[in-house]
């Protein structure tokens, strides 16, 4: 029984695909997602109802998933006078920001999904979870997408804003923990070849019980794996 923890998918499902056979995922391991599963790459929907199969699979919710299931909602419904209203600018500024931020792919896919499967796919998205908190035999790992800001020490997990969580970028040389070395934050959201200093860019990145395990996928760079009981490092590459 093995835990490991993705991150940043993007819609790469092939180098997904390798990395679960690499790693020999079995229904006796757990795997987490660490979130934006979602759009830059070509098959992000395809990766989602793959997901949606698995019972030992947890997936913690990235800012893509958030940007997808407010537009996503809103796309869905019924063509009305009363929802055509609702159209303003904010809406239109969000569609926007995702449209930005590579929402073609994943549109695309779900468009081409039955209703029931919309339904199901979007049902699957709502239950992701914020945060999540994994022990092993000698230490402690929280698994959160982007990172805690607006950090203290006394603040508890359910306290930090969902943005605080799924959007702000941490100073990976700040320690969150210092008086704890065996409590880990391993986070995604920020591909590893942009953090300063960096002597691996674009691998797993550790200083100051920050764990960082973006490396590039949705930037044509590698999908990276971490198995907490042992720290094995794991990597696919993905094409451009």
């Amino acid at each position: 029984m093995s835990t490991y923890v993705i991150s940043d998918i993007h819609g790469n499902y092939e180098a997904y695909m390798r990395l679960l056979e690499k790693i020999r995922f079995s229904e006796s391991d757990t795997l987490y997602v660490l979130g934006d599963i979602l759009d830059r790459g070509p098959e992000p929907i395809r990766i989602v109802l793959d997901l949606m199969a698995r019972p030992n699979v947890i997936c913690i919710a990235g800012n893509h998933e958030l940007m997808a299931m407010d537009c996503l909602q809103f796309l869905t419904k019924e063509v009305t006078e009363e929802n055509i209203r609702v159209f303003d600018k904010e809406r239109i500024e969000k569609l926007l920001t995702w449209q930005m931020n590579g929402s073609e792919p994943t549109i695309d896919a779900f468009s081409k999904l039955s209703a029931q499967t919309q339904r199901a796919v979007l049902d699957f998205l709502s239950d992701f979870e914020l945060f999540d908190e994994v022990f092993t035999d000698d230490a402690e790992y929280i698994l959160v997408h982007a990172g805690l800001g607006n950090f203290r020490p006394d603040k508890e997990l359910w306290d930090y804003h969902i943005d605080e969580l799924v959007w702000e970028r941490p100073d990976y040389n700040v320690p969150y923990f210092p008086d704890r070395p065996d409590r880990f934050v391993i986070t995604g959201h920020t591909p590893t070849m942009a953090i300063p200093g960096n002597p691996r860019p674009g691998y797993i990145f550790r200083n100051c019980g920050h764990i960082a395990i973006d490396c590039g996928a949705g930037f044509g760079g590698r999908l990276a794996c971490i198995c907490l009981e042992t720290q094995e490092e794991f990597y696919e590459e993905c094409g451009e």
